[in-house]
């Protein structure tokens, strides 16, 4: 017997209906979890490195923008599952499919938010100290934010290949 399309699969019980909404939750909630720390930690870089410099504390600034962004990953990754889920057609696989993608945003997210506040605040120190670390610093930072981009377009359908969710 051959097997259905996915795009035919019937609708399971609402139960599948909870893994989306994990994957919901799990996306904004560890995204935010990162940008929270990775602001933190920079911030306190920051403000150390205000006392030795303070005419380079708005140039040091970037670290915390960076780590905003992942909570703006992770509140978009949030919107886009909740819109592709409906009652009526949501299978376990959808829901199987949207905790994964939100997982997957949700830690990466918070793994670059740690890596973000670490590099921020011994960067920002180091940079007081040396103004030429800055450049390095700065690309070193944005280096954490490139794999969030992949899950986002996979959600989207921009991805290689067929459509995942």
């Amino acid at each position: 017997r051959r097997s259905a399309p996915l795009a035919r699969m019937q609708p399971c019980d609402p139960s599948s209906a909870f893994f989306g909404f994990m994957g919901v939750t799990s996306a904004i909630v560890f995204a935010n979890l990162g940008a929270a720390y990775g602001t933190a930690k920079s911030g306190v870089g920051i403000s150390s490195m205000g006392v030795m410099r303070p005419d380079m504390v708005m140039r040091s600034i970037i670290p915390v923008v960076m780590a905003g962004v992942l909570g703006i990953y992770g509140l978009i990754t949030a919107v886009i599952i909740n819109g592709k889920m409906e009652a009526a057609t949501y299978s376990a696989y959808s829901g199987y499919a949207h905790l994964a993608a939100g997982l997957t945003v949700g830690m990466s997210s918070l793994a670059a938010g740690l890596a973000i506040g670490i590099v921020g605040d011994a960067g920002m120190r180091a940079n007081a100290q040396q103004p030429r670390l800055f450049v390095g610093m700065i690309l070193r930072g944005f280096g954490s934010l490139w794999p969030h981009r992949w899950p986002c377009c996979r959600l989207h359908g921009r991805g290689q290949g067929q459509e995942l969710v």
